[in-house]
């Protein structure tokens, strides 16, 4: 029997570093999330002391998110499930969840997801862009300086040709600020 496949949602830094073996990537569609920077992050972006933003699916009913599907290679499922729950489940403030994405190419996917438990403390959904941009343009934690997330993402999701007006907003304030 066929084993199914594993396919895993990517919305930010998943798109640039996936961090696992897969077989393909294909642009795709969650509705009812957005992408926004609303968690605070205090370990790979920020810490404790001064946290940074990390972007987050925040459900949003009538809002679509745009990203990049990733089917992982079938004999990996076990240790790609691992390194994602070690890199996305760090602080809890994650839940990791299974929904339907909209596959470019038309098939429609069940695929891993991680969404923001509102619930948690590190949720700051809401914050005014400008805001964003000032905890952005300063906080550093132990994967480097938030800024670098931030202009990752942006310039990986304008090569994709996926529109995202905040992210580019924030990207041209935050690059305005080094200079």
């Amino acid at each position: 029997m066929a084993r199914k496949d594993l396919w895993v949602f990517g919305y930010g830094s998943l798109i640039w570093h996936p961090g696992f073996d897969h077989v393909e990537t294909v642009l795709a569609t969650l509705p009812d999330h957005a992408r926004s920077f609303c968690m605070r992050s205090i370990h790979h972006r920020g810490t404790t002391a001064h946290p940074g933003l990390v972007l987050a699916l925040d459900p949003h009913p009538g809002v679509a998110c745009t990203g990049m599907a990733f089917r992982v290679d079938p004999g990996a499922h076990e240790e790609t499930m691992a390194v994602l729950r070690e890199r996305e489940l760090i602080s809890s403030a994650y839940i990791e969840q299974v929904h339907q994405l909209a596959l470019a190419d038309g098939r429609q996917v069940d695929a891993v997801t991680y969404v923001i438990d509102r619930d948690h403390v590190q949720y700051c959904g809401g914050l005014p862009l400008d805001e964003q941009a000032a905890i952005i343009a300063r906080a550093v934690g132990d994967r480097g300086p938030n800024r670098d997330y931030l202009f990752n993402t942006a310039d990986h999701l304008a090569a994709l040709g996926i529109e995202d007006a905040e992210l580019s907003w924030l990207a041209r304030v935050v690059r305005a600020m080094d200079t």
